[in-house]
């Protein structure tokens, strides 16, 4: 490895992270907008809370089981056109859904928008921690905020435009895509440049982790699934059925419950990149603990109180619970260095499967019973973030203490 080779390893480029992170947010902020019009496609199609689960559903699975094929794939060929290849395919699917005439047709839209996101994240998170040099959790952070930021923007246009203007009006977000796959084309660029160099550059194990066994390695791996799965069932119920709560249980309207949305989701996107730096500087198993398990006192109040408490609360779990995907991601790969796209695969693709299998079994749920009941059920999952006790300590003592 050259003395180049590693000022380049080390160095942060934050005008790919900026580009990257901006590809994030398109594209998440397109796909957001599936759950945002789940109001519009139930009236228009008599669609049933199973039926708006099975949406979620078929966009999160198509998502989640081509996610690590792609990741293990791309470890060992590297594409760099493959973000704007991926957001491609996310065009094509929004075009169908703004015309689609029946409950399949959506579905099949929907699969087409998860099929893009599947082969957008696993390259998309590399490269993110290749840029970021030995800020990773930083450079996870800056990609994650664009989606998260994306995700919180997709509500909050689909109120101002699809709203008003009814199905045929999503057709607008291809525009967005385009924009993406303008903006993604110059990174494949860069990419292309430097996997020369990032074959030749050596791979450094964290000392902690090389002293660790296989079993106790992929133990650890099974508690980051068991958080993942925490973080993501409770997220899905927010993002898939607040706004139901919240018009059930207070009367609000359509747009009112779509801009709370909005105050929620902008939470998770701010509370993302503090949770990065955080886990840089104190440690990642601690901001785990934090994110998860100290959201659990909100989450469990929050079915319980009043309409502006509701949403008070809905921020804070937000911002609390936003950095947990970041930190949980660069500790796995920490787990298991050289193969950032498979693990980024697996998680991002267990992130999706466990959200759409949440969605489908919470609207089970709520035509059983009730949607204000879900949330009474729901609430109790961040519990499950007691478990980061078992995590191996695989960041050096000295970094607390020096900071």
């Amino acid at each position: 490895m050259t003395a180049a080779d590693t000022t380049n390893q080390q160095r942060t480029i934050y005008s790919i992270l900026l580009i990257i992170s901006l590809g994030h947010f398109l594209n998440d902020m397109i796909q957001s907008v599936i759950p945002s019009v789940y109001p519009i496609l139930r009236d228009e199609y008599n669609l049933s809370f199973l039926q708006i689960g099975i949406i979620t559903l078929v966009v999160q699975m198509t998502s989640s089981i081509m996610q690590p094929i792609v990741g293990t794939y791309t470890d060992r060929h590297p594409h760099p056109y493959s973000l704007a290849a991926g957001m491609t395919f996310t065009l094509a699917g929004i075009l169908l859904l703004a015309v689609a005439s029946s409950f399949s047709i959506i579905l099949i839209s929907v699969a087409l928008v998860g099929f893009g996101s599947a082969i957008f994240h696993p390259e998309s998170s590399r490269l993110a921690q290749l840029a970021a040099g030995t800020q990773k959790g930083l450079g996870q952070s800056i990609f994650q905020v664009g989606g998260n930021g994306g995700t919180a923007v997709g509500p909050l246009l689909a109120a101002i435009i699809i709203l008003p203007l009814g199905q045929k009006s999503i057709a607008w977000f291809a525009i967005i895509a385009l924009i993406a796959i303008a903006a993604l084309f110059p990174v494949g660029r860069w990419y292309k440049s430097t996997i020369r160099a990032a074959k030749n550059i050596t791979i450094t194990v964290n000392p902690a982790v090389s002293r660790l066994s296989s079993r106790r390695i992929h133990w650890a791996l099974f508690i980051l699934c068991v958080l993942t799965f925490s973080k993501y069932f409770y997220m899905a119920s927010m993002t898939s059925y607040f706004t139901f709560f919240l018009m059930d249980k207070f009367g609000v309207d359509i747009k009112t419950s779509q801009i709370c949305l909005f105050a929620f989701l902008a939470a998770v996107a701010a509370g993302t990149l503090i949770g990065g730096m955080a886990g840089d500087r104190y440690g990642r198993k601690y901001v785990i603990w934090v994110s998860i398990f100290g959201a659990a006192p909100f989450a469990l109040a929050l079915p319980y109180v009043s309409f502006a408490l509701t949403i008070i609360l809905a921020v804070i779990i937000g911002f609390i619970m936003a950095s947990a995907f970041s930190a949980i991601l660069v500790y796995a790969t920490e787990l298991k260095p050289g193969k950032v796209g498979m693990i980024a695969g697996l998680f991002f693709g267990l992130n999706f499967g466990l959200g759409g299998i949440a969605s489908a079994f919470f609207g089970w749920l709520a035509d059983a019973t009730s949607i204000e009941f879900v949330f009474q059920i729901s609430t109790l999952l961040p519990l499950l973030g007691i478990v980061t006790g078992f995590l191996p300590n695989i960041e050096p003592k000295k970094a607390l203490a020096d900071r």
